[in-house]
């Protein structure tokens, strides 16, 4: 499926996965040629690979910041470029980047949307881990937006910039994305799920920087806040501008 006349680029944040992110790379060239890289603070020889590639853009800092900050910058960078979309796609090698144009193909299909990856939470080699913290995310988007999403922790979507640049979020690591699909649901933001593959490494390969007690925690005191906020005030608002939109057919 062609991805042309859709002005988009692909954003790959990454933290010490130097032995996975040229794969990961190299397959989204095949796609694309345009290709944002944030090496967030990598320890590693992430560096060293990421100079390999002369035919993408790299932002680079010293320290570790956290995934949400890492897409924020790489947000900025394709609106300084010119981007209407940004698909992200994580760098350890559980997306398929060839199918990267079924994101396009939903965006044709709904305009303006949030295209969220669902991932096949009984695929093999799935941790377990993972299924129940996405169906815990889930039980708390729905509560908080009235949506219902298969996978609201995949890291494989498609962004409309212009529509996500401006949402103000407080958190700047893992939860960062759980954070923006709420508040994008809160502006009108459809979203929309894509099915996808995953492909997980089995556990003695496979790096993962979650880390299961701090982060659930941080994602605990996420949803508390953000359901606060849909009781008292975005909930109301989003039904009552929906409201008014239909008395003004």
């Amino acid at each position: 499926m062609s991805t042309e006349n859709i002005n988009y680029c692909v954003i790959i944040p990454t933290f010490n996965h130097s032995g996975a992110v040229a794969g990961v790379i190299t397959d989204v060239l095949k796609v694309t040629g345009n290709v944002i890289v944030v090496n967030d603070g990598s320890t590693d020889n992430t560096a060293e690979v990421l100079n390999g590639f002369t035919d993408i853009d790299v932002i680079s800092y010293p320290l570790n910041r956290g995934k949400g900050h890492a897409l924020k910058e790489g947000f900025r960078a394709a609106c300084e470029k010119g981007f209407e979309y940004a698909v992200t796609i994580d760098s350890d090698g559980q997306h398929n980047a060839a199918e990267i144009p079924l994101f396009i193909s939903a965006l044709r299909d709904n305009p303006g949307s949030l295209i969220v990856g669902s991932r096949n939470l009984v695929a093999e080699n799935m941790p377990g881990g993972n299924t129940f913290a996405n169906n815990f995310s889930n039980f708390w988007f729905r509560l908080q937006t009235g949506i219902n999403l298969p996978d609201t922790q995949s890291g494989f979507r498609l962004y409309p910039l212009n529509r996500i640049i401006k949402i103000r979020t407080f958190s700047g690591r893992y939860e960062y994305e759980l954070e923006l699909l709420v508040r994008a649901a809160w502006k009108g933001v459809s979203a929309v799920p894509v099915p996808v593959t995953v492909t997980y490494l089995p556990g003695n390969k496979r790096v993962s920087h979650f880390r299961p007690y701090a982060d659930f925690l941080r994602i605990t005191v996420l949803n508390t806040f953000l359901t606060i906020i849909a009781i008292l005030y975005a909930r109301p608002a989003l039904m009552a501008g929906k409201l008014f939109k239909r008395r003004r057919k």
